[in-house]
């Protein structure tokens, strides 16, 4: 019970530092803007779901980036050919490839090497190398064929994510908003993020609207129609039009948007409606002069997005390097084209395949939520503590509001997001972080009552509680690495809280506890030594639970088979995150409670398939969720505002919406199962390494009999199964080995121990060693997940109610189904020859080390 100062120094400066970086989250702004430089300024960041706001997950069009490359690279190859080496020929277009038939065949080979020259590296992300992207053949009859390489087509995509991630971030600066979040997602996809833009809609036409601005000059002689009639001239193009028709307008792009220096809305002086004008640089206003006075008396079109917006007659050369777009403007739409145009345009289409939207209103309320629940959790395993170990439990709170400033004080320092979730991880950890502490005094009171004294039952408490501490904590950690790689948004912030609530929570429940009881130990020099002061099972307990173990196989078999088959019967209440659609939240905002049936009658005519309506939440909060429209993203949009439109003249307030796109949540559900499969393996190959192979599969059986149970609550109960309730059941895994790990090293302890009993009966011991602290530790997680389950909102209460009944299982399987596997397994005691070949072992390492 020694402490070292420089252990105590330690200590004290990481407590110092916990409370520095987690003091300035709770600073109005105002009093943290004139904090002193030298001490941390970085706060906690709230979430979308906290404080309100739009997430966007775009992802970039391939096919549309091809179809583009396609189209410039015949306008190359023709160029080429024709004007540069006067051959002729007539051109094709495939998907990814462009086949060139020759007018005169003798000049194949001049052709061959003229096209050849067109090769392009594409350069990498970072400008570093390059791949080739066309590849050049030749088919039997003497064609030409330029094919985009694969590695040349993700090469690109790659380098244009980048280029319109500084779009986006240009675009959204000039709305301006505060801190918004663009990051990269995988090789494809952007995420966007702007806390307090609510407006999703508008957002959405911001960001992902391409913005390509386009001059080209119409055909002066043959309009659209005729085109399609006769058959459209070489080298011009059918472009659809603002006014419904069309304009048959040349290949060639005499000008383009990135010459635009300035945009700003305004007004028609003739007309009164509102414009954009634009100014051209001085290369921009040259090339605009040139054009212009060249082609007086011929129509000049105006193209955004591949659409004609105007298409004015030249009466006189424009030389003054400036222009006005006019067209069916409103002050809002002139407004956001400007903003699109003075941003730049995107360099590739951009697809919304998962949008989600909360109202400041709404973020309140969970923030709300979200404290109460932590309040009521943290107050009910205070007092329980106190109650149950009296001056130790003290010390174990002491170190438990420790763990959780160091858990915000680490979060501040990362710059990491705190979500509802997150919030549900910290408020689980104060549950689970007096575990460890449990276990010591648990330890302690065993030594005590084996005939020590009482300063080495204190530390005999720590030293030989450690290992199975640091085994039943990384089991946790392991579920919640994995959680964060293989999750997305809100659960990435529960699975950062959920680790670092376990990091820490090794540092204070050990060393920081430890230290107080040093402290009071040389203080006091107490005489007796009373621990525990109330528990729910009494020592020395003689429980045959390996008899009572064959009942409840039976009963975990028939509830298996019955959550199985429940699952493929019954199914699930998937929730858009696996299915695809989208989810309106909305309150009634007058007197009265919201009603379901008539909101049905309301969005029925409307024809959007199927749409649930269904309580959720408060009496005057409902959830409609609709199924994927078969026009896509676009669709889905226009099937929301149809929702939203419809709901406000019956006086409801939209608070949240979410909508994921088929793909994503294809990719959410693979995800969702592929974490849960790579955990229990993870969590094998540890266990396995740390003890035996028998105790390995044993605590995967036991997890798997968890998880399968908390599935079939899923299905028996109808509750929402989504993104967070792979969590639960991720963190299940977790909580659930916790037991497990803790009963099987008391086991392992007790092979060597026990030589000469059987192994039923080294188990029974084992459990009932261990069956008083197991009741302690599963009632504090409880008292934390409770007040979870009641308070913390219907956005987790899925995932809340899961949890807990997943814990209560987890003790079942733990106690009566891990020790019987043990047996059927084949587990022995070891031999002595074994020992001694370990013990051998040992010291020869040991000795190794004292050599070094």
């Amino acid at each position: 019970m020694q402490f070292s100062p420089l252990r105590t120094a330690i200590i004290i400066i990481v407590a110092v530092l916990g409370i520095l970086f987690t003091i300035p989250s709770f600073l109005p702004k105002d009093v943290l803007n004139s904090w002193p430089g030298v001490l941390p300024k970085n706060t906690v960041v709230l979430g979308l779901d906290l404080q309100g706001g739009s997430h966007l997950l775009l992802q970039v069009n391939q096919e549309s980036i091809i179809a583009e490359r396609i189209k410039s690279l015949r306008r190359d190859v023709r160029s080429t050919l024709a004007n540069e080496n006067g051959i002729g020929n007539l051109i094709t277009t495939g998907t990814d490839s462009i086949t060139v038939e020759l007018t005169d065949p003798t000049q194949k080979d001049a052709a061959f090497a003229a096209v050849q020259k067109l090769q392009n590296n594409v350069s990498s992300t970072f400008g570093v190398g390059g791949v080739p992207e066309l590849a050049f053949s030749e088919t039997a009859d003497g064609k030409i064929v330029v094919t985009l390489t694969p590695d040349g087509i993700q090469q690109r995509m790659a380098s244009l994510v980048a280029q319109s991630m500084e779009v986006i971030r240009n675009r959204v600066d000039e709305v301006g908003t505060t801190e918004p979040t663009i990051q990269r997602q995988g090789t494809n996809r952007v995420l966007v993020q702007v806390p307090g833009f609510e407006d999703s809609t508008r957002l959405k036409e911001l960001i992902s609207r391409t913005a390509r601005l386009t001059f080209h000059l119409v055909h002066p002689s043959m309009t659209a129609a005729q085109a399609e009639a006769q058959g459209i001239p070489s080298g011009y193009m059918i472009m659809p039009s603002q006014d419904g028709g069309s304009e048959l307008l040349n290949e060639n792009i005499e000008l383009g948007g990135e010459a635009l220096t300035n945009a700003q809305p305004g007004f028609d002086q003739q007309t009164g409606q509102a414009v954009v004008s634009f100014t051209f640089d001085t290369r921009g206003a040259i090339t605009f002069g040139d054009i212009t006075s060249k082609n007086v008396g011929k129509r000049f079109a105006i193209v955004l997005d591949n659409t004609v917006i105007t298409a004015p007659v030249i009466n006189s050369p424009i030389t003054g390097g400036s222009g006005q777009i006019s067209g069916n403007f409103t002050t809002a739409s002139a407004n956001d084209l400007a903003v699109l145009l003075r941003a730049g345009a995107l360099p590739a289409t951009l697809d919304v395949v998962e949008e989600r939207s909360v109202g400041p209103s709404l973020g309140a309320d969970s923030i709300r939520a979200g404290i109460t629940a932590g309040a009521v959790a943290s107050v009910l395993v205070v007092a329980f503590m106190v109650i149950a170990y009296g001056m130790f439990g003290v010390f174990a709170n002491v170190a438990l509001v420790l763990n959780v400033i160091l858990i915000l004080g680490s979060l501040s320092a990362l710059g990491a997001t705190l979500t509802l979730p997150g919030i549900a991880g910290i408020v689980l950890t104060i549950g689970v972080a007096v575990d460890a502490n449990v276990l010591i005094y648990e330890r302690m009171r065993e030594e005590q009552r084996s005939g020590k004294s009482i300063i080495a039952s204190l530390d005999a408490g720590f030293h030989r509680a450690w290992g199975t501490i640091i085994d039943s904590h990384l089991t946790q950690l392991i579920a919640a690495i994995v959680l964060y790689f293989l999750g997305s948004g809100p659960i990435q912030g529960f699975a950062v809280t959920l680790a670092l609530g376990i990091l820490t929570s090794l540092f204070t429940s050990y060393t920081v506890t430890r230290l107080f009881i040093s402290v009071w130990y040389r203080w006091k020099r107490p005489k007796t030594l009373k621990i525990q002061h109330f528990r729910f099972i009494p020592d020395g307990t003689k429980i045959d639970f390996m008899k009572m173990s064959r009942y409840a196989i039976i009963l975990s078999i028939v509830l298996t088979i019955g959550a199985i088959g429940l699952a493929f019967t019954k199914g699930f209440n998937l929730g858009i995150d696996f299915v695809g659609g989208s989810a309106i939240e909305v309150q009634h905002t007058a007197d009265g409670d919201a009603d379901p049936a008539k909101v049905r009658e309301l969005l029925d005519p409307l024809g959007l398939g199927e749409v649930q309506v269904q309580s959720f939440g408060t009496p005057q909060d409902l959830l409609v969720r609709i199924q994927l429209q078969p026009g896509g993203d676009a669709e889905q949009q226009v099937a929301v505002q149809k929702v939203t439109q419809v709901l406000a003249t019956d006086n409801y307030e939209v608070r949240r919406t979410e909508a994921v796109s088929g793909t994503v949540s294809g990719e959410l559900a693979i995800n969702g199962t592929l974490a849960v499969v790579v955990s229990l393996i993870a969590i094998l190959i540890y266990v396995w390494f740390r003890f035996e192979w028998q105790f390995g599969l044993a605590a995967v059986t036991t997890t798997a009999h968890d998880v399968i149970m908390t599935v079939g609550l899923f299905s028996l109960t109808g509750l929402e199964f989504n993104l967070s309730s792979i969590a639960a059941v991720l963190t299940l895994v977790g909580l659930s080995l916790n037991e497990t790990v803790v009963i099987s090293d008391r086991v392992r302890e007790n092979l060597r121990k026990y030589k000469k009993m059987t192994i039923p009966e080294i188990i029974n011991l084992s459990i009932n060693q261990t069956i008083v602290r197991t009741s302690l530790t599963q009632f504090t997680v409880l008292l934390a997940l409770f007040p979870l389950v009641f308070f913390g909102g219907e956005a987790i209460r899925g995932f809340t109610i899961a949890m807990t009944f997943g814990s209560i299982f987890g003790m079942y399987s733990s106690v009566f189904i891990g020790g019987p596997i043990l047996i059927y397994f084949g587990l022995k005691p070891r031999s002595e020859a074994e020992e001694a070949k370990e013990k051998k072992a040992k010291d020869a390492r040991r000795a190794d080390g004292a050599a070094v």
